[in-house]
Formats: C-alpha cells, sequence, structure tokens
C-alpha cells in the first residue's frame, strides 16, 4: 500500500482509523534492568485516529481515587497531584512517515495535560503485523540521566 494512499485521511486504506484500547504500555532500559509499567499492568487507555487528520491518546493507572471535592479546582492539591500524576494526554494532527526504519507515525501535538508537550513532534514506529493490534514504540533518555529506554505500546482495535 503506497503511504500517499495510507495518508490520505479519507481513505479507507489507513490502517489507524479508528479506535484502540491499550493492552499493555511497557518501557525496556539499555542497562538491562527490567521492564517497566509507568501507570501499571492494569492501565487503560484509548488512542483514537480520525478520518479527517486528527488524533487523541490518553492512558490512566487502573482504579485512580476520587477527589474529595465535586469540582478539580476545589480539591486539595495533593489529590489534584495525585490525579494529574496517574494520567496521561495528548491530542493533535497525525500523519503517516515511512523512514529507513519502517513506519512511523507522527503526532503534531495541539493539546496535552502535560504543557511541556504543546508543539512537539511526537514520533513513533508502527508495527501492524498482528491482525487487530497496533504496536507503537519510541526510543528517548531517561530524563536527568544518559540512560537509553524504549518505550513499547500495544493497542488492540475497538470492537464495533
Amino acid at each position: 500500500m503506497a503511504l500517499a494512499q495510507m495518508n490520505n485521511s479519507n481513505s479507507p486504506l489507513n490502517p489507524l482509523l479508528g479506535t484502540w484500547h491499550l493492552r499493555r504500555w511497557s518501557i525496556g532500559y539499555a542497562d538491562s534492568r527490567a521492564d517497566s509499567c509507568p501507570f501499571g499492568d492494569d492501565a487503560s487507555g484509548m488512542i483514537i485516529y480520525s478520518a479527517d487528520g486528527w488524533m487523541s491518546a490518553c492512558i490512566a493507572k487502573a482504579a485512580r481515587p476520587h477527589m474529595s471535592s465535586e469540582s478539580v479546582r476545589t480539591a486539595p492539591v495533593d489529590e489534584r497531584l495525585a490525579a494529574f500524576e496517574s494520567y496521561f494526554q495528548y491530542a493533535g494532527r497525525y500523519r503517516l512517515e515511512e523512514s529507513a526504519s519502517g513506519l512511523q507515525v507522527v503526532h503534531e501535538v495541539t493539546h496535552s495535560l502535560n504543557p511541556n508537550f504543546l508543539g512537539t513532534r511526537q514520533v513513533r514506529q508502527v508495527d501492524l503485523s498482528e491482525p487487530g493490534v497496533l504496536i507503537l514504540s519510541a526510543s528517548d533518555v531517561l530524563p536527568g540521566s544518559a540512560l537509553a529506554r524504549h518505550h513499547r505500546l500495544i493497542w488492540q482495535r475497538a470492537c464495533a
């Protein structure tokens, strides 16, 4: 399938179109330490790729506690911090690109819970080798260190 055909946001040939549910988010480390799961083994999440070229992704720890206030604005600071630390979200435009290592999706972030993500390009390697499964991966450096790490997010296509 040609990249131009896949990148046409109205094309049914775009393999990312639709809604995907998180099965697992793990991080591997270059120093051979055990993989970690930032939001636990039972994290939940959703990523949506729309036909008009927009995407939205969110991931949350399981069993997030309710706040003691009806409104996040009046909840105690420690409860707001816990809510922020247990949830990850961003959204924006997306496009598919070919690279030397294969198919990539580029997310151009326009909205994010973390304001530092705004305006960034989040590039993910795409693996669609298993039917109904989307694996997105990316490498970076552990903040505050020189340790390389590799994120691997496994998504299952949502059933209609």
